[in-house]
């Protein structure tokens, strides 16, 4: 790991390790979208568990989006 290492090169790394492909560009920030709306309707501590949430759910991140802002 480089001392320029970005957020995307390390979750590349993380998901390599699960046997997963690494979100796209568009895919990250929607993912980011979910986390911040998640995080500002609540605590900052809701956006890691919404995301985990999404991500078990099946649902698209637009719909698991539109579902946070309601909540």
């Amino acid at each position: 790991m480089g001392e320029t290492e970005t957020g995307e090169d390390w979750i590349r790394r993380f998901a390599a390790e699960l046997g997963l492909e690494a979100p796209g560009e568009w895919e990250f920030e929607q993912v980011l979208e979910l986390a911040s709306v998640a995080a500002h309707s609540s605590e900052r501590k809701a956006a890691p568990v919404a995301c985990w949430l999404f991500g078990l759910s099946g649902r698209s991140v637009e719909e698991a989006i539109e579902i946070a802002k309601r909540t």
